[in-house]
């Protein structure tokens, strides 16, 4: 039954719209109005008197509007009741039985830019979209959660097929399936300062991608989700590396911000917009978004990519006067780019002319500039009014890489990609597949931009493996992580086929006739294990017994109410099964998603010899064996 307090506070909020779903109070926004001090909300109630005499403090100087018991009476009380907020509230943060309201170890309403998002994706289809999930945790609990974590099911693939592996060397490429963030923290002691380039191709955030957080905060926790990760990334990368970043317009500017922050201003090397597009969209409403960015950053300033010798672009030089330094072509100019007072002199033509300089002056010194006239480098036009440049061919080191890339056969494009990955899984529907896959010829060229054979390439955002594949090719060293269970199916399945001799993607280009190895693994499930098991479940009944499973054997958090946790609970019976699998989410100890390292010689894990002998080998902590087999 309603009070009449209540009553009187429901009739109030009934002239706000915004505050209303249907029938359903939106108790988070008004929340967050009231602690703005939203006067014409705060206004309309004290003008009721029974609020006015509830919820406020006549002074002689005015009167104070109570905004925390306000606050928290459309929290925690049973009145105004949105039950799915006042649910996932009772699970919430308390300290001695009672909910906090500031906490220097939590951030009641969002991670923002000082919190970590963990962001397990829990749908495990490649045709459906992913869910991202987050957690906010206090600083202890950080720590545990980004130990280092133990490796299982660990394997190597080569020419023969599948094979034990017990230990792991520098040189090895690796596969791993786990939380990407948890992951690279795994990876931090063995491989920091030693990744050469980065590529990733996240989720963009453009509500019709992977990443789906259904609230309001969906832009903010993408910009957590991402920062988090960089900031690991950047402690992986070599001091000459740089990390390649693919994105479309959506969040693009707003991390490169927050890559500003983690990189620094002056390690921004340049966007680069790649046509991904080979035929226009003719059912955009505004624009047919034919191309997506890449965001370049280095580990260090100073760094740029390499230079390359395109023959389409050298079609320029000739040797028609059968120069013996080989092909040229004159234009390249003499004057100095930067203001240069010293090298502000004339010059004087056999003739006698004089030739003033420019206005920042010449390129060079006068002794260097006669010198360049003795070689014919430099020589005088035919009116001796100019200085014509000659350059070579042979002298080039390559051109710089163009910002704008739309070369289809160079960076290739998506409808490309999907038809290499067609090609290599004929019997896989096409639903099942990726949507937006990148080319093989988009990653071999950022590969001949970046790295050499030898070097190591990190992608924490494996997907089907593209990556991976092109730099397996091309004698890259690679690591890959990958959370969704298509790994097995897809992208491990990929790197077999390359292993085999596949002739997809830039295959004949490198002349790639097989072979090579790679070592899959995965970081050892605790808590994991039930987020799969609930977000698999597809009714109430199944929900249920995972529950039950919970409440046995997971690692819950300190602060649920295990008495409140049953389907027997009519709170719990009114939300949806999604809002239920999310509530079940939370009660998990999240900081306990997988096991820690430390933890690997405990008695209850009952962790195998070869499992340990594989973790002492991967985090050195004794002497590798001679053989990886």
């Amino acid at each position: 039954m309603e009070t009449k307090l209540q009553k009187e506070i429901i009739n109030v909020l009934k002239a706000f719209p915004e505050y209303w779903h249907e029938d359903t109070l939106i108790k988070s926004k008004l929340i967050e109005d009231i602690r703005l001090y939203n006067k014409k909300v705060i206004e309309a109630l004290i003008s009721n008197e029974l609020i006015k005499d509830t919820y406020s403090l006549e002074l002689s100087s005015g009167l104070v509007f109570k905004v925390e018991d306000f606050v928290s009476m459309l929290r925690f009380k049973n009145y105004l009741d949105n039950n799915y907020t006042k649910y996932t509230n009772e699970i919430g943060l308390t300290s001695e039985s009672k909910y906090l309201k500031y906490n220097s170890d939590v951030v009641l309403d969002f991670p923002h830019k000082d919190g970590v998002l963990e962001g397990g994706m829990t749908v495990e289809d490649t045709g459906k979209s992913e869910v991202y999930y987050h957690n906010t945790l206090a600083k202890e609990e950080i720590d545990t959660l980004l130990s280092p974590k133990i490796f299982t099911n660990s394997k190597k693939y080569n020419k023969d097929g599948e094979n034990e592996v017990i230990s792991i060397k520098d040189s090895d490429n690796l596969i791993i399936k786990g939380n990407n963030l948890i992951a690279l923290h795994s990876l931090k002691k063995r491989y920091s300062g030693k990744v050469k380039m980065i590529y990733i191709d996240p989720p963009y955030n453009t509500r019709g991608d992977s990443f789906k957080y259904n609230d309001r905060f969906n832009h903010s926790t993408w910009l957590t989700f991402m920062k988090n990760r960089l900031e690991i990334a950047k402690d992986l990368l070599s001091e000459d590396g740089s990390i390649w970043i693919t994105l479309d317009d959506v969040e693009l500017h707003y991390l490169k911000v927050i890559c500003d922050e983690i990189f620094g201003r002056k390690c921004f090397l340049n966007t680069i917009a790649w046509k991904h597009s080979d035929n226009s969209n003719n059912n955009a409403l505004t624009f047919s978004e034919d191309h997506n960015f890449i965001l370049v950053y280095s580990k260090r300033p100073g760094w740029r990519p390499k230079f390359l010798n395109d023959p389409q672009k050298r079609k320029h030089f000739k040797n028609p006067d059968n120069d013996p330094n080989g092909p040229w072509f004159d234009g390249n100019p003499v004057n100095n780019p930067g203001l240069r007072t010293n090298l502000q002199f004339e010059i004087t033509t056999p003739n006698g002319n004089i030739i003033k300089h420019p206005p920042n002056g010449w390129r060079w010194s006068k002794e260097t500039m006669d010198k360049k006239f003795e070689t014919g480098e430099l020589r005088f036009s035919e009116d001796e009014t100019r200085i014509i440049r000659r350059t070579y061919l042979k002298d080039m080191e390559g051109l710089p890489p163009s910002t704008l890339w739309t070369s289809m056969e160079t960076t290739g494009h998506t409808r490309r990609a999907k038809y290499e990955l067609k090609k290599l899984f004929p019997d896989t529907p096409v639903t099942s597949l990726f949507s937006t896959p990148k080319p093989e010829s988009l990653i071999n060229h950022i590969l001949d931009l970046t790295t050499d054979e030898g070097d190591l390439i990190l992608d924490f955002f494996m997907g089907s493996a593209t990556t991976q594949a092109v730099a397996h090719k091309k004698k890259r060293q690679y690591i890959g992580i990958e959370q969704m269970d298509y790994v097995g199916d897809i992208s491990v399945s990929r790197l077999k086929k390359v292993i085999s001799g596949e002739q997809g993607g830039v295959s004949s280009e490198l002349k790639w006739e097989g072979g090579g190895d790679f070592i899959y693994t995965e970081l050892y499930s605790l808590n994991k294990k039930f987020v799969d098991k609930i977000q698999n479940k597809k009714n109430f009944k199944e929900l249920g017994n995972v529950l039950n499973e919970i409440k046995d054997s997971a690692y819950l958090n300190f602060k649920v109410d295990l008495e409140k946790m049953t389907f027997d609970n009519n709170d719990f019976q009114r939300l949806s099964l999604k809002e239920q699998k999310d509530v079940l989410i939370q009660v998990l100890e999240m900081n306990q998603l997988y096991l820690n390292y430390s933890e690997i010689e405990d008695s209850q894990y009952d962790i195998s010899d070869s499992i340990k002998a594989f973790n002492y080998s991967f985090y050195q902590d004794q002497e590798e064996g001679d053989s990886n087999e």
